[in-house]
């Protein structure tokens, strides 16, 4: 049995991103890139497969107390998902179209670890000696 690595990939778009050429995609989803619940907030790595939820939900989680009695959406809990780049309306969306705003995500099986490298200016940074480039794009800070 082998060592399984993930990687996920973040479209921006609506449309799915495919895998890099020879590995295999577990699932796809949309782009979590944040929840906050009872004045906690939790961060979402983009790089880590917790960050492409196979369901898109605007409460991706509920509150349960030692009675296992659950809550949804009860405590002004929040999300919030990687957008789009289509032009978000002025008035409130209705819940069928919100996923047109929300980036969609493939959570890929690599044959090894990968590695971001950034550039602090407009050049594309080259990768380490004996690696190879899976894709370019843009570094994303929250």
């Amino acid at each position: 049995v082998g060592v399984g690595y993930t990687l996920v990939k973040h479209s921006q778009s609506d449309q799915i991103p495919p895998c890099p050429i020879g590995m295999s995609k577990l699932w796809d989803g949309y782009s979590l890139l944040y929840v906050e619940g009872q004045e906690k907030s939790h961060n979402q790595d983009l790089g880590f497969a917790g960050s492409c939820l196979p369901r898109f939900s605007t409460m991706p989680f509920i509150y349960c107390n030692i009675n296992e009695v659950c809550y949804y959406a009860s405590r002004n809990d929040k999300s919030y998902w990687l957008s789009t780049t289509a032009p978000i309306p002025m008035m409130p969306v209705d819940s069928v179209q919100i996923p047109q705003y929300i980036s969609r995500c493939s959570v890929c099986e690599a044959p090894s670890q990968a590695v971001a490298v950034h550039s602090q200016d407009i050049t594309i940074p080259q990768c380490p000696l004996g690696w190879r480039s899976l894709w370019i794009g843009y570094s994303f800070l929250m």
